[in-house]
């Protein structure tokens, strides 16, 4: 499986939370498809819809492509990092689900958002080779560690809809409002709590998840990195967020523990 950063603040208690935390922060995750009944693993990048489903900018010169178009089931397996020097101690998800091709109509939106998680493909993106997936999720088994397997319905795995259309209807208007107006929180969220680089973050994308924060490119970037560090980090709410005004108070209280955190006493 790929390695990701682990969720913070997270409710343990909540396993469809804690795997969407997850699935949501993976920039990497290890594909599982199958043809003529071999079994077959790839490295892909994932970004998560607002609703959760995973979206896959994939070559179609790719095995894991000829596969999905011969036989649509699949799974998709993320971890975090594990406690100690036992592999077993790290929380990791898997989930099912049926891949399809992102409709024609629907590909400028979501290939915006995969970007806004993925900024360094931005150069190949484009590629007339590529094309993107989506995985429609079947269900989740979620390992919070050594010996703890969750086996998650995806009725309860999927955030509630609602939810998720009243933060995409903000969406804009949230993420201009801090960019432009809180930058500073920005940077204290991104340095303080996730442990970013320094430089110039801005908020990305919002969902009743959390939010992705973005490093702006700066000298030397390359491969989505600055320093050997991730330009796209993940934070994820203490629980999810069904309004604006929660997106509101959630980001209030992560930039006061990254202000805490960045500039101690």
């Amino acid at each position: 499986m790929a390695e990701t950063a682990p969720p913070t603040r997270q409710d343990p208690g909540n396993a469809a939370f804690q795997a969407r935390c997850l699935l949501r922060a993976a920039a990497s995750a290890t594909l599982a498809t199958q043809t003529d009944g071999q079994p077959f693993a790839a490295l892909v990048t994932p970004s998560m819809a607002p609703d959760l489903t995973p979206l896959l900018l994939i070559s179609s010169l790719s095995e894991h492509t000829r596969h999905l178009r011969a036989e649509p089931r699949c799974a998709l397996a993320v971890t975090g990092a594990a406690v100690g020097p036992n592999p077993q101690t790290a929380p990791r998800v898997t989930l099912t689900g049926m891949a399809e091709p992102v409709p024609e109509d629907e590909v400028p939106a979501l290939k915006s958002r995969w970007l806004a998680k993925h900024p360094y493909a931005a150069f190949y993106a484009d590629f007339g080779d590529f094309a993107l997936w989506r995985i429609r999720p079947g269900g989740a088994l979620l390992v919070g560690g050594f010996a703890r397997a969750t086996r998650i319905k995806v009725a309860d795995l999927l955030p509630d809809r609602v939810a998720v259309a009243a933060i995409a209807a903000a969406e804009a208007e949230i993420i201009g409002h801090v960019n432009a107006d809180h930058p500073d929180a920005v940077a204290a969220i991104a340095q303080g709590l996730l442990g970013g680089a320094a430089g110039a973050w801005r908020m990305v994308a919002v969902d009743p998840d959390g939010a992705d924060l973005a490093l702006a490119e700066a000298p030397g970037q390359a491969e989505g990195q600055v320093g050997g560090q991730p330009c796209v980090l993940r934070l994820p709410f203490a629980a999810p967020v069904a309004s604006a005004e929660a997106v509101r108070i959630e980001l209030v209280r992560a930039a006061r523990e990254g202000r805490a955190a960045r500039d101690p006493g």
